[in-house]
């Protein structure tokens, strides 16, 4: 089965490649698509929805969407929406990091968890799934591995950070992870 995920983030499309073999994964830069689309919507549910209706009504191919992001309690669930654009409009994932770190200097309390949402339309019909990961922000970056905030997320009853586990490994336990196998499962029943 061909599905074209509305993204050209190609750290995201490797991961998600990685949980379908099955299934041929396209993303926006194998359809020569060069628009960002515009990311408008106030919860994660209405900008993977935006995305992947941009590849229904641009494509007319089945495909599916996500957005992501980092919620972190002491800073009443921020970034939020604003996981890319959190230092900026530009998506500078190292200028992200910092201001997180910086903002979260002074508190005690490092919950968060990482949250994906996933759009899915396959046959005209919308379907969602949702992931999510409670973990701990750490202090200092640790890991070459991963992206974004990935450097300074311990999942709850891990000691690494996403940075320093294998793809594999994160691929076991991510948000992405745990809402593209509620995805993987929906499809296998439906093909």
């Amino acid at each position: 089965m061909k599905l074209l995920f509305t993204s050209s983030n190609e750290h995201k499309t490797a991961e998600i490649r990685n949980q379908l073999p099955d299934f041929e994964i396209l993303n926006l830069k194998d359809v020569d698509c060069k628009v960002e689309i515009p990311e408008t919507a106030s919860t994660f549910v209405g900008n993977a929805r935006l995305k992947a209706r941009f590849g229904i009504d641009n494509f007319g191919v089945d495909c599916f969407s996500d957005d992501s992001g980092l919620e972190v309690v002491a800073l009443n669930n921020a970034p939020g929406v604003y996981s890319a654009r959190y230092a900026g409009p530009d998506r500078n994932d190292e200028a992200n990091l910092q201001k997180l770190l910086n903002d979260l200097k002074n508190e005690y309390n490092r919950a968060a968890c990482f949250k994906t949402v996933i759009v899915l339309i396959l046959n005209n019909v919308e379907h969602v799934f949702e992931g999510v990961v409670e973990g701990t922000i750490i202090n200092e970056k640790r890991g070459d591995f991963g992206f974004g905030y990935d450097p300074v997320f311990i999942p709850n009853g891990y000691t690494k950070t996403f940075a320093e586990m294998t793809m594999d490994e994160k691929s076991t336990l991510s948000h992405r992870s745990i809402a593209v196998k509620k995805m993987v499962e929906f499809l296998q029943k439906n093909k």
